[in-house]
């Protein structure tokens, strides 16, 4: 049975979902919620989160799990593969997986991540460059790329960040 944990951050509330030691969801809300449970799991990850909006971390140590159909699983797993700081467009994704006429259907899944930051959803554009689509809302998924955008100044971004 899953239970959840709820921390405030910049965007209302984080909710934290997991089943024993495995994160099975992370979502923005806009309430608290009633029952919730806040374990060294759901610490671990608000700390992991909290230190990625400092710009300190880039990427993530929790256990997690992807619930979904065959093909939602492999765009997560090829949105995982996409680095810090960079994007790609959902044609660029459809032909990472083999299937580049699914460009509809990497949006629908991407709609459907269940683990929203960690499994960065919100690295993927439109080919045109625009922002489109997020589970999160647009106004967190332009924040979440300028931080990223302007942690990875570093380097030479080598993707259309630069354009946002």
């Amino acid at each position: 049975m899953a239970e959840y944990a709820v921390y405030p951050f910049s965007w209302g509330f984080l909710e934290i979902r997991y089943e024993g030691n495995v994160v099975t969801g992370l979502n923005r809300t806009e309430e608290p919620g009633q029952k919730q449970a806040r374990t060294a799991l759901t610490d671990l990850v608000y700390r992991q989160i909290a230190e990625y909006f400092q710009g300190i971390r880039r990427s993530f140590c929790f256990p997690y799990k992807l619930h979904g159909t065959e093909f939602q699983i492999r765009v997560w797993q090829e949105l995982c593969k996409i680095p810090y700081g960079e994007t790609r467009t959902y044609g660029e994704i459809a032909a990472a997986i083999g299937n580049p006429k699914a460009a509809r259907a990497v949006g629908m899944a991407n709609n459907r991540n269940p683990i929203i930051i960690a499994v960065p959803c919100h690295r993927v554009i439109g080919a045109n460059g625009k922002l489109v689509g997020y589970a999160g809302g647009l106004d967190m998924k332009r924040e979440l790329l300028r931080l990223e955008a302007d942690c990875y100044r570093e380097g030479v971004p080598r993707s259309v960040m630069n354009r946002l």
